[in-house]
């Protein structure tokens, strides 16, 4: 039987399931933003997705794979070896992998960024950033799997993006939110840290929500094919989603932000592993991630004094490195797991995304910053984003009615 249709359905299933993901971070932006910045966090995921796309298809894709699509019609349904066009719906399920890139680091940068230059990072990353890293661990680039494999036992592991998705977008965010600095009256001279409040509870929780049920597609369906699919990845990713909400629940108190994002970081935490891991050991993962969310964010924002909004450096960053560590823990066949990993080539190989991703936040927005400016200024900064960008608020007749 050729499956080969019903594949090229799947993966296509999978990444509308994954575009449907940046809905979730929308309305997760636009629900923790102040009401004067929600417009611009919608406005700024949907086109950051569009550059992405564009970033992805003419440089990034080729980059990560060395495949491109510069060839007629009849050879592009048959690239790279594979018929009904496989190729293509594969490039379109891995741009939304690509794509949840920026997404992600919006949330950190949000309420006081410039929309262009914004525009312009976004384009850099995504076609040489982290197409570099995607390529060394899953196009097989520079032989660094291999030197893995020679020197640790094992390749690195990450089935869904732990690390090549989730630490890359969490700690590529590090360098724009520090080069950026914090929003105006988020500390004070006396080292006090003012309450910024979000928005809208309901849309932070909506946003949740969307991304909890994308998640599937972008777990589950990472196995490529309907003949590599398994329902211990579903499982795996249900049980972490859970042990994340309950952790961050009871460490935080009851605070629904952290309820919500701590489903999040069990998610991020068990992609790596989640074909190798045992249900339970899933759990876990799930439970550390959240917990470490609800202490990282407040050692990120309380100690450190990095005004990372929505708290992607330890939601993405951290939680994905714990998955792409856990999955050496978790694993082993000692431990439960289905093996073929090592705990020391999971651990250099997550090492290795963060210091490409420190590095390159740096010195992307560091390009960006000296070349344009990278910040809104104070008085559009104070009116809000929405106003001083888009010309438009969320509300736009309400608004017009109490003036």
């Amino acid at each position: 039987m050729n499956t080969a249709g019903l594949d090229v359905f799947f993966l296509t299933m999978g990444a509308a399931m994954v575009l449907a993901m940046h809905a979730g971070f929308a309305f997760l932006e636009a629900g923790t933003v102040r009401k004067k910045n929600q417009v611009n966090a919608l406005v700024r995921v949907i086109t950051d997705f569009g550059f992405s796309t564009v970033a992805y298809f003419f440089v990034g894709f080729s980059v990560a794979y060395g495949i491109n699509f510069y060839a007629p019609v009849s050879e592009l349904n048959i690239i790279g070896g594979k018929t009904n066009g496989y190729e293509m719906v594969h490039f379109f399920f891995l741009l939304t992998f690509a794509a949840a890139i920026p997404a992600i680091i919006s949330g950190g940068v949000t309420e006081r960024i410039r929309f262009w230059p914004n525009v312009l990072a976004t384009v850099m990353i995504v076609a040489l950033i982290y197409p570099f890293y995607e390529g060394l661990i899953w196009g097989g680039n520079l032989g660094y799997q291999a030197w893995l494999e020679a020197s640790f036992g094992a390749a690195f592991h990450d089935f869904a993006g732990s690390v090549v998705v989730h630490s890359m977008g969490g700690f590529l965010a590090v360098g724009a939110v520090v080069l950026l600095g914090a929003r105006r009256g988020r500390y004070a001279k006396d080292g006090r840290v003012n309450a910024i409040l979000p928005s809208n509870i309901p849309f932070l929780a909506l946003g949740s929500w969307i991304l909890c049920v994308g998640w599937f597609g972008f777990n589950v369906m990472s196995a490529g094919n309907t003949e590599g699919v398994s329902g211990l990845v579903a499982m795996n990713s249900l049980l972490a989603m859970v042990g994340g909400l309950l952790a961050a629940l009871v460490a935080g108190k009851n605070d629904p932000g952290f309820v919500h994002n701590g489903a999040l970081a069990g998610l991020v935490a068990i992609c790596a592993g989640s074909d190798i891991v045992h249900p339970v050991g899933a759990l876990v993962i799930g439970l550390v991630a959240g917990a470490g969310f609800v202490y990282g964010f407040q050692f990120v924002q309380n100690r450190l004094k990095i005004d990372d909004v929505l708290g992607v450096i330890p939601l993405h960053g951290c939680a994905g490195l714990w998955g792409g560590i856990a999955a050496g823990i978790f694993g082993l066949v000692s431990m439960g797991g289905a093996g073929g990993v090592t705990f020391l080539s999971q651990l250099v190989g997550s090492l290795t995304g963060v210091g490409i991703a420190l590095a390159g936040g740096f010195v992307v927005y560091g390009a960006v910053r000296a070349l344009v400016g990278i910040r809104l200024s104070e008085e559009d900064e104070h009116h809000g984003a929405d106003l001083s960008v888009h010309n438009i608020s969320a509300n736009p007749e309400q608004d017009m009615a109490n003036h």
